[in-house]
């Protein structure tokens, strides 16, 4: 997208204001975006949003076996993690190599190495974490990795993402442009993305997530089997004490695709399940993940729902 001068409008000017102070907070140092990052959390936790009561509604739904005081902490825990997430995306998109290689350390960037010794590329399947894009950034600091993306409705942060996304990685793929996501496994790179929220679309099963059913992108398997490449989960988490992160890219996964899509899917679904009550607090509550594929799946998120397990 090349720069047009009604990205200058009025209407953008928020945006604007709102990069220029992240692009400021970029060059702080990390202990000072973990406080500034949970006072922020701490402040949208008490506001009356509607992405409040959606997190505590998956809260309700994910860990019936935790009682209400318990979820109240827990949701408290997550907005303060959430509200760190706007400044590590200021790192992610001006932070140098070298910083983001001094915050996080990545286990496992031989398995990388390994799957394209195959030649057929390699997908690094992740998730919808808090720290969904310093973790992404963590790869294409040490290795051309592409990056899927879902691209912004407001133009003037689309002409911001593409640029630093494009400047950071190998390639930065719009989730939709499926042509150059294979081309680019079958050219044999590596590919990272997150295809984890809620998916009502053509290729959707329905598969289990926290026991519930949820609507599920079958994609993973699908662009498997079709270009060859072997599947990598990789997961980062941040670690306590400001010490940075942890990032982990685990072997590639046996025996897979297997043919059943609904297996598939319900297999990388085990593996989110799995990361998140590691970390519970670091996941994107915020989103709808059982939001409803037809009048016949429950509305989990309507004001009077209760639960249907």
């Amino acid at each position: 997208m090349k720069f047009q001068l009604n990205l200058l409008a009025p209407r953008y000017w928020p945006t604007w204001i709102g990069l220029g102070l992240l692009r400021i907070s970029a060059l702080l140092p990390y202990r000072v975006l973990t406080i500034l990052g949970a006072l922020l959390g701490a402040v949208v936790r008490r506001l009356p949003l509607r992405y409040v009561r959606i997190a505590s509604r998956n809260l309700e739904l994910c860990f019936p076996e935790l009682d209400e005081p318990a979820r109240e902490q827990l949701l408290r825990r997550h907005f303060r993690s959430l509200g760190l997430a706007p400044f590590e995306t200021a790192l992610s998109w001006w932070a140098s190599d070298r910083r983001i290689i001094g915050l996080i350390q990545v286990e496992g960037m031989e398995h990388i190495q390994a799957a394209l010794a195959q030649g057929h590329g390699a997908i690094l399947f992740s998730a919808h974490f808090t720290a969904l894009e310093i973790g992404a950034r963590a790869l294409t600091a040490r290795a051309p990795v592409n990056i899927m993306y879902r691209p912004s409705k407001n133009r003037a942060l689309a002409y911001v993402l593409g640029k630093v996304r494009a400047r950071r990685s190998r390639r930065a793929i719009p989730r939709d442009d499926v042509r150059t996501l294979v081309g680019a496994l079958r050219a044999n790179e590596s590919v990272w993305y997150a295809p984890d929220q809620a998916y009502r679309h053509k290729g959707a099963v329905m598969a289990p997530f926290f026991g519930i059913a949820a609507g599920t992108n079958s994609a993973t398997s699908r662009l498997a089997r079709t270009t060859g490449a072997v599947v990598l989960p990789y997961f980062p988490e941040r670690l306590p004490g400001a010490r940075g992160y942890r990032a982990v890219i685990y072997p590639a996964l046996d025996n897979f695709p297997s043919g059943d899509a609904l297996a598939d899917a319900t297999r990388l679904n085990a593996l989110v399940e799995a990361q998140v009550r590691r970390v519970p607090e670091q996941y994107l509550w915020i989103h709808r993940r059982f939001k409803g594929v037809g009048k016949d799946y429950p509305n989990y998120y309507a004001k009077n729902s209760t639960k249907e397990r």
